[in-house]
C-alpha cells in the first residue's frame, strides 16, 4: 500500500520541484535588471507576475486559467514578462534568486499581495496593477489590464 501511494504521489512531488514554465510560448525572465534591459531594447512595458507557487491556491488556478491560454500568449507578446515567485519551500529557489525576488517584492509589491500582476515601464515606473483571482475561470480583468497597458 505504501509503495502504491508513493507511485501515485511521486509525479506530484517531482512536478513541484521542476523549474516553473507557466506557458510553453511565453518567455519568462527571472531577473529585473535583465527584464529592464530587454524592455528598453524592445520598447515594451514589463509585466511582473508575483506568485506564491507552492502555497497560493489562486496563483495555482490563475496559472491554469490564464497563463496557459492562447489568449495570454498572444497579449503577453507585447510585454517583457518577469516571474517573481515567493514560495514557502525555500528549496524551490536558489538563495540568490530568493534574495532577488524579495527585493523586487519590496519595491513593487509592498503589501505582499499574491497573485499580483504589475505593469511597469522600461524605466521601472509602476503604471498599473491587478491583484487577486476569484478562481472561477473569469480572467477578463487580467486580460483587460494587459490590453490597456501594451
Amino acid at each position: 500500500m505504501k509503495k502504491l501511494l508513493l507511485v501515485l504521489l511521486l509525479p506530484l512531488f517531482l512536478s513541484a520541484q521542476a523549474p516553473i514554465e507557466v506557458s510553453n510560448d511565453t518567455k519568462w525572465e527571472y531577473n529585473l535588471e535583465k527584464a529592464l534591459k530587454l524592455a528598453k531594447k524592445s520598447d515594451k512595458n514589463i509585466l511582473i507576475y508575483f506568485t506564491g507557487s507552492d502555497w497560493c491556491p489562486p496563483c495555482k488556478m490563475l496559472k491554469k486559467d490564464f497563463f496557459e491560454t492562447t489568449q495570454f500568449t498572444e497579449v503577453s507578446a507585447n510585454y517583457v514578462t518577469l516571474y517573481v515567485d515567493m514560495p514557502r519551500n525555500q528549496d524551490l529557489l536558489s538563495a540568490e534568486q530568493m534574495k532577488h525576488n524579495k527585493a523586487v517584492v519590496a519595491t513593487y509589491n509592498k503589501k505582499g499581495v499574491f497573485p499580483l500582476l504589475k505593469i511597469i515601464n522600461n524605466k521601472g515606473k509602476a503604471l498599473d496593477e491587478y491583484s487577486g483571482y476569484a478562481m472561477n475561470g473569469d480572467v477578463r480583468y487580467h486580460i483587460q489590464l494587459l490590453e490597456k497597458n501594451k
